[in-house]
């Protein structure tokens, strides 16, 4: 979920970047800003999970095994 979370935040990012060029409504400007914004906490919340699920699952599967880590 992480690779989505950070091509949600980069979208939000060029939302931002668009709207403050343009001069689009302050509406859409803060609307992306938000976006922007909310994706750091979820962003380190899903990646908190996946380092835990990856915990959780070598101590309930002792043959699993994390590539890399």
């Amino acid at each position: 979920m992480v690779p989505f979370a950070l091509a949600g935040i980069a979208a939000f990012a060029v939302a931002s970047i668009v709207c403050w060029l343009a001069g689009a409504p302050e509406d859409w400007l803060h609307t992306s800003v938000a976006g922007l914004l909310l994706g750091a906490p979820g962003l380190t919340t899903m990646i908190v999970h996946d380092r835990h699920r990856r915990r959780r699952r070598a101590l309930s599967h002792p043959e699993f095994r994390v590539e890399g880590a």
